[in-house]
C-alpha cells in the first residue's frame, strides 16, 4: 500500500474580527513549547502556517491526523492572540508580511509584487513510489486529472473583500511564478532532473525548491508531491483529494508497468483546463480530460472515479470516496460555502469567523 502524507497551509486571522494576522513566529514559538516543532513551520508570509502529516496508508488515520493537526495549530493560534482558518486567500484585505531570512529576501527582491501577493494557502499531497523513473511515469500519466482535483478543493472566492468570479482565486495568484503550472511530458527521470536543472541554470529560479510544478518529484522524500489544490475547507474533502491522488499514481504505475501509452493533450490545453477548473470549481462545467470538451462537473469527477476504479477498489477506499464525492457534490466545496455564508450573514467579517470555527472543529 502506498503511503500518503498531506501538507497544508492555513491562515492566521484575528479571531473576532477575521483580519489577518502576521503572527507565525509567536504561533510557532508556542508550538515549539508544546513539542510540536516537527509538524509546523512558516511559509512565505506572517499570515501563513503550515504543517505536514506523518505518511500514513489508512485514510482514516490520516483524516485523524490532520483534525488533530488542525485543532493543535488552533491552540498554539490562540496563545499566540490569533485563530487559524483553512482559507486559500484572505477573504479581507491584506498586507505583505514576508518573513525575514536570506531566502525569503531573496523572493522579495527578484519578484517583487509578485512575491508580495503570493499569501495564498495551497493543499499538498505526497504518494510514494519506488523510483525516480516510476515516479516522472506517474507525473507523466496523471496530467490530465489535475484540474478534477483543483475544481473538487476550490476555497478561494474572494480576494481583498472582493468576489473575484472565480471558484480559485488562489490558482490564478500563484500561476504567477515563473516555474508553476502544468509540464510537457518527460518520458524519463533523466529528462525530468535535466529539465529541473536547465531550469535553475537560468537563474531565474533560487534552487530546485523554487520547482512549483502542478506536480512534481520530491527533493526531500521518496514521493511524487501533487500540489494543485486549495486548502479545504473541510478536512473531509482533503482526505477525499488526498484518497484520489493516491489511486492516481497508483492507476499511472500500473499503465506504466503494463506499457500502456501515455496520454499528451499538450501543455495549452492542461492550462485551459485549469483556468476552467480555478473559474468553474463544481458550479459549472469543466474540462472532461478524456475528451478535452466541456462537460457537467458531475460528470467529470464521475470520469475521474471511474479512471481510478481499481485501485480504489483494491485499496479499500472505493465506497468511501464515492461516499465523500456524492457529499461534496451535493454540499459543496469550500467556495461555494463562502460565498452561501456571506451571502446568509452579508459580512466578510463573519465569514471569515465561522470558516475558522469550522477549522478547529473538524468536519461539519
Amino acid at each position: 500500500m502506498r503511503s500518503v502524507g498531506v501538507e497544508e497551509e492555513l491562515l492566521l486571522v484575528d479571531a473576532e474580527t477575521g483580519e489577518p494576522r502576521a503572527l507565525s513566529a509567536a504561533v510557532l514559538a508556542f508550538a515549539s513549547q508544546g513539542g510540536d516543532a516537527d509538524v509546523f513551520e512558516s511559509e512565505l508570509h506572517g499570515s501563513q502556517l503550515e504543517f505536514a502529516t506523518h505518511p500514513q496508508t489508512d485514510m482514516r488515520e490520516l483524516a485523524r491526523e490532520i483534525i488533530r493537526w488542525r485543532a493543535e495549530a488552533a491552540d498554539h493560534a490562540a496563545n499566540a492572540g490569533a485563530a487559524v482558518a483553512a482559507l486559500a486567500t484572505s477573504p479581507l484585505p491584506i498586507g505583505p508580511s514576508i518573513n525575514p531570512g536570506e531566502r525569503f529576501d531573496w523572493l522579495k527582491e527578484q519578484f517583487g509584487l509578485t512575491a508580495q501577493e503570493q499569501i495564498t494557502c495551497g493543499c499538498h499531497v505526497h504518494v510514494s513510489v519506488e523510483s525516480d523513473e516510476e515516479g516522472v511515469a506517474v507525473l507523466d500519466r496523471i496530467r490530465p486529472w489535475l484540474s478534477v482535483l483543483l475544481a473538487m478543493s476550490t476555497n478561494s472566492p474572494f480576494w481583498q473583500s472582493n468576489d473575484t468570479s472565480y471558484s480559485s482565486y488562489r490558482s490564478r495568484v500563484w500561476g504567477r511564478w515563473p516555474s508553476a503550472g502544468p509540464v510537457e511530458v518527460f518520458g524519463s527521470a533523466a529528462r525530468y532532473h535535466a529539465q529541473v536543472d536547465a531550469m535553475v541554470g537560468t537563474g531565474a529560479l533560487r534552487d530546485t525548491g523554487m520547482i512549483y510544478f502542478d506536480a512534481r518529484l520530491s527533493a526531500a522524500w521518496p514521493t511524487v508531491e501533487i500540489r494543485v489544490a486549495d486548502v479545504c475547507l473541510d478536512a473531509s474533502t482533503t482526505v477525499l483529494v488526498a484518497t484520489l491522488v493516491r489511486a492516481l499514481v497508483e492507476t499511472a504505475a500500473r499503465d506504466w508497468r503494463a506499457g500502456r501509452p501515455v496520454a499528451d493533450p499538450g501543455v495549452g490545453l492542461l492550462r485551459l483546463a485549469a483556468w476552467r477548473a480555478g473559474r468553474s470549481g463544481l458550479d459549472d462545467e469543466l474540462i472532461n480530460p478524456v475528451t478535452m470538451k466541456p462537460d457537467r462537473a458531475d460528470s467529470v469527477v464521475g470520469a475521474l472515479l471511474a479512471h481510478v476504479r481499481e485501485a480504489l477498489d483494491d485499496s479499500g477506499d472505493l465506497i468511501p470516496a464515492q461516499d465523500a464525492v456524492a457529499h461534496l457534490l451535493k454540499t459543496g466545496n469550500g467556495a461555494r460555502v463562502q460565498r452561501e455564508l456571506f451571502e446568509k450573514t452579508g459580512s466578510l467579517r463573519e465569514m471569515v469567523a465561522e470558516c475558522a470555527r469550522r477549522t478547529s472543529a473538524g468536519p461539519v
